[in-house]
C-alpha cells in the first residue's frame, strides 16, 4: 500500500499518533527533501529507507516504486512539510497507483490552506485554491482576472521574494479587498496580519520578509485598517 502522510508545517508537536505508526511500519520513504524527512523522523527516533520524490525525478522514480508496491512493499510520500499532493507532484504517484490496482490511503494532518483559512476572519464557508501565483506578470494578470468575479474567497500561497509583489497585482486588478496574510504558522515568530490590500502592502513593504505565506482574499473589496 502506498500512505499519503502529513508531516507538521512546523511545529514537531503536530505529528499525529497514526503517521508515526506508519513510518515505522514503512519499507520506504518517499521524501520532496529528505533532509527534513531525516530531522522529522530523527526526532521521534524512527530510522528508516529514505529517497527523494520530487518535481523533476518523480517520472524516473515512478517505476521503480510500483515495482516495490507490487511486490508488496509498504511505501509513505511525504513532503517537505504539510500534506503531499498539494502543490507538489505526489498526484502522478497516486494516478500511476490507481492505474495499477494498487491501494493509496491518506493520513491526515497539518496543511498549510487549510490552517490558513482557521485563522483569517474573512467569510470562507466558499473558497478557491490556486496554489502559487504564476511567476510571469502576464500569466498572473490573467489568473487574477479570470478569478476576479468569483463570489469566494481565494487562496493561494507565496514566497518571501514575491509576497509584497503580488499583494500590489491583487489590489490593482482586483481592487481593495479584505486579505488575511499568515506566515511561519505554527512556528516560534508566528504572524497573521488581515486589512484590506493597501495596509497590507504597506505593512510588509516595511518588514525584512522570511517564511513561506498563505493568503486568503476576500471576495469583495472593503474598507479596515490593519491587524
Amino acid at each position: 500500500m502506498l500512505y499519503i502522510v502529513a508531516t507538521p508545517i512546523g511545529n514537531l508537536e503536530d505529528i499525529t499518533l497514526r503517521a508515526l505508526r506508519v513510518f515505522k511500519e514503512s519499507d520506504l520513504i518517499l521524501a520532496e527533501d529528505t533532509r527534513k524527512t531525516a530531522m522529522l523522523l530523527k526526532h521521534f527516533g524512527i530510522n528508516k529507507k529514505l529517497e527523494s520524490f520530487y518535481d523533476h525525478n518523480e517520472k524516473r522514480k515512478i517505476p521503480f516504486i510500483i515495482e516495490q508496491l507490487k511486490i508488496d512493499k509498504t511505501i509513505t510520500l511525504v513532503s517537505s512539510a504539510g500534506t503531499p499532493t498539494v502543490s507538489d507532484p505526489g498526484y502522478k504517484l497516486v494516478r500511476a497507483c490507481r492505474g495499477q490496482q494498487i491501494p493509496v490511503t491518506s493520513v491526515p494532518g497539518a496543511c498549510s490552506i487549510i490552517n490558513g483559512i482557521a485563522l483569517s476572519s474573512l467569510p470562507h464557508d466558499k473558497f478557491i485554491f490556486v496554489g502559487y501565483l504564476p511567476r510571469k506578470t502576464g500569466e498572473k494578470k490573467r489568473l487574477l482576472e479570470k478569478i476576479r468575479e468569483l463570489a469566494a474567497a481565494i487562496v493561494f500561497l507565496e514566497s518571501p521574494f514575491r509576497i509584497v509583489k503580488s499583494l500590489k497585482e491583487i489590489q490593482q486588478i482586483l481592487g481593495n479587498r479584505k486579505v488575511t496574510v499568515a506566515r511561519e504558522m505554527t512556528k516560534k515568530f508566528e504572524e497573521v496580519f488581515e486589512g484590506d490590500s493597501s495596509a497590507v502592502v504597506e505593512h510588509f513593504e516595511k518588514k525584512k520578509i522570511k517564511g513561506e505565506f498563505t493568503v486568503v482574499v476576500g471576495s469583495e473589496c472593503g474598507e479596515g485598517q490593519g491587524r
